[in-house]
């Protein structure tokens, strides 16, 4: 599985941005989708997360009521909606794929993941 992320950029603070991740193969309709981030100097930390049929989303506190998690099966790709950015949203942020979930699964811990695609950077000026 090839994940492949796009749709980040520099933006002022209070504005919206939207990722896209879109995944190769035939799996990405079984698999549960994550969304992290990594800020220079910090570690890698969850953002948000979608079980395989979309039914069942979970973000992370820091994000809750700003970013939306979404996916379309029939375009292999999964997004991230990203509304009243913050400088402390800076970061490149990260799609990550798990194959063969259960219906309503969602995770949060990187090591739950089994598939991760490049980064692609969000920059929020102040």
């Amino acid at each position: 599985v090839e994940l492949v992320e796009s749709g980040g950029g520099l933006v002022q603070a209070g504005g919206s941005l939207r990722l896209s991740c879109a995944a190769s193969g035939r799996t990405f309709s079984s698999s549960a989708m994550g969304w992290f981030r990594q800020a220079p100097g910090k570690e890698r930390e969850f953002v948000a997360a979608i079980s395989r049929s979309g039914g069942n989303t979970y973000y992370a506190d820091s994000v809750k009521g700003r970013f939306t998690v979404s996916r379309d099966n029939a375009k292999n790709t999964v997004y991230l909606q990203m509304n009243s950015l913050k400088p402390e949203d800076t970061a490149v942020y990260y799609c990550a794929a798990k194959r063969t979930a259960f219906l309503l699964t969602v995770l949060t811990r990187l090591n739950e993941y089994d598939y991760w695609g490049q980064g692609t950077q969000v920059t929020v000026s102040s």
